[in-house]
């Protein structure tokens, strides 16, 4: 029986303010730059899909084949990166995502198109399931979901910066290279630079930051011990065993709609836009309209969500409110009214990760939360896949991309549906120590004799 440290005794709410000032917003910068690099083909797409004859299909498909590669690759990045530690690997991510999405600048045709989106979802594997991990080593779980939510903030803030610099990008022609080229070039190529203050300034734990004390070293180690403790948290000893536990796999299908919804909207709202707004300056400016609403939804529902004791009322809410703008975005027909739509969506789609991720890292810890939570991310990401792809197969059998918000609402009103279901069975429990084939909370007798084996610390 493991029991929590005491430690000596520090200012917390200093600490937390530290400990956040350090690494918050150079985790942010850096998917800040991941985000851009994976959805800068929006913009690209609005010139690069006549030069290399792309239909609104293909290019849906193209979109969507970077989370396949995502989703074969996120769990074995995850399963190693604990061992190479987090600098060393977001540094290696860095650098082989930044060269694919420079290489993404030379595609002649629709195939080589699907085998670069590929290529970097698979550079890019285990990198956002990689930093949750890397907070969970540093927050005690109360303070996960103010954390976490200010880290995602760094989804819309990608396109705020992206989208008025895409329509500059776009109108660029040096050396006999379109502005789309261009966009693939420099962006790429700011991924790579960004590895050398990787490798050179994060700390892979509290115990190696020289800024921390050794009292507030012990103290964040002896606050994760009483999380273990108190939440029944479980760490298997071989982390892949937290593969096969159902409740992982409700989670992962929990998170899907929430990415049907996110790439379903920022892969096409730059065409949305674009039919409308006269110009390719225009474009860039006005698809930056949403994601300000994006950034006052995480900043507003991350503090509203930490009133409560878990988070499953709050994900529900906005998983309606998601469901409900993009949906008005395919009923309305004027620009003002579809800007509106969008920005609603926007406010309430890119709050969802800020809520939802605090919820599977309270049970577990350690390897099992590096491999599940790269599980949960991969397999609900597949959803990056459907979401761009369907709304493009609409479009073209349709003739209107809005056709596809109908598409992407429904599938965000089931994860409301689904996020009630679940939390009137697992609210206020921890049904984590079963595995695939055990019995069940409930009156079931739970069982740890899966290959690998686990561990519940109590």
């Amino acid at each position: 029986m493991s029991q929590p440290v005491s430690a000596p005794a520090v200012n917390e709410k200093d600490l937390i303010r530290k400990i956040t000032l350090r690494i918050v917003p150079f985790v942010m910068v850096l998917y800040t730059i991941a985000y851009v690099d994976r959805s800068v083909i929006g913009f690209a797409k609005l010139h690069m899909a006549a030069d290399i004859g792309l239909s609104d299909t293909a290019y849906g498909l193209g979109a969507g084949l970077f989370f396949l590669g995502y989703f074969l690759f996120e769990v074995p990045s995850n399963y190693v990166m604990p061992r190479f530690g987090a600098r060393k690997w977001f540094t290696r991510i860095l650098v082989t995502w930044g060269l694919v999405t420079m290489a993404t600048a030379l595609v002649p045709n629709a195939t080589t198109f699907y085998i670069v989106r590929f290529l970097l979802g698979m550079a890019e594997a285990g990198f956002y399931p990689g930093i949750l991990y890397y907070l969970t080593l540093w927050y005690p779980q109360r303070h996960r979901t103010k954390a976490t939510g200010t880290f995602v903030l760094a989804a819309p803030l990608a396109f705020l910066i992206m989208s008025p610099l895409a329509g500059w990008m776009l109108g660029l022609d040096w050396f006999s290279l379109q502005g789309w080229h261009w966009m693939f070039l420099l962006c790429g190529g700011i991924a790579v630079i960004a590895a050398i203050p990787t490798l050179l300034l994060l700390h892979d734990t509290p115990e190696e930051a020289p800024w921390m004390s050794k009292a507030e070293v012990a103290w964040i180690e002896a606050e994760l011990a009483k999380d273990k403790a108190t939440l029944g948290q479980v760490e298997h000893k071989n982390p892949l065993a937290a593969m096969k536990s159902k409740y992982v796999w409700v989670f992962a299908l929990l998170f899907f709609p929430s990415t049907v919804g996110v790439y379903g909207l920022s892969f096409w709202v730059p065409t949305v836009v674009h039919r409308f707004s006269g110009s390719d300056v225009a474009t860039g400016w006005l698809s930056a309209i949403p994601y300000i609403f994006g950034l006052v939804g995480i900043l507003i529902t991350s503090r509203w969500a930490s009133r409560f004791k878990e988070n499953w009322i709050p994900l529900a809410v906005i998983f309606a409110g998601s469901a409900v703008g993009i949906g008005m975005a395919g009923v309305l027909s004027s620009p003002l009214g579809q800007m509106a739509s969008m920005s609603v969506a926007a406010f309430c789609l890119y709050s969802i990760a800020g809520v939802f991720w605090p919820l599977p890292t309270r049970y577990l810890v350690g390897g099992s939360a590096a491999v599940g939570i790269a599980f949960m991310n991969s397999f609900g990401n597949i959803g990056g896949f459907v979401g761009p792809y369907v709304v493009g197969a609409i479009s073209d059998a349709t003739g209107a991309a809005t056709n596809g918000m109908y598409f992407l609402s429904g599938v965000l009103f089931l994860g409301a549906i689904f996020t009630l279901v679940v939390r009137k069975f697992w609210e206020g429990r921890n049904p984590e120590p079963l595995v695939l084939g055990s019995k069940g909370p409930m009156g079931r007798r739970p069982s740890c004799t899966s290959p690998g084996g686990c561990e519940r610390v109590r």
